[in-house]
């Protein structure tokens, strides 16, 4: 029996809503929700909330969230987590999402 992969992408944006920055993309294999939030709070109240309520079973964050904030998610949630790498973010005035949450 064929699975799907139920995953999110999490990325970290200046006044990002979750209940409203979010989307579907669905492949045959794998179902992606990407989703907004603002800080790293924000994110991981909703990475629990996807794992729990969703069935999440794979999170990939975005490269604005540092070393701390990737460990924080990580730690929140009982799957896999990986995360895309920046050293400064462009999207976040060129710091690490560390600095600023």
């Amino acid at each position: 029996m064929d699975t799907i992969l139920k995953a999110a992408f999490i990325f970290i944006a200046p006044e990002a809503d979750p209940a409203v920055h979010r989307a579907w993309t669905r492949t045959p294999k794998v179902h992606l929700l990407t989703v907004g939030v603002a800080n790293y709070a924000q994110a991981e109240a909703l990475a629990k909330e996807l794992v729990d309520a969703e069935g999440i079973a794979a999170i990939e964050l975005c490269g604005g969230f540092g070393n701390a904030g990737t460990a924080r998610i990580a730690a929140a949630v009982p799957v896999p987590v990986g995360a895309v790498r920046f050293d400064i973010h462009p999207g976040l005035g060129n710091v690490s999402g560390d600095a600023l949450f």
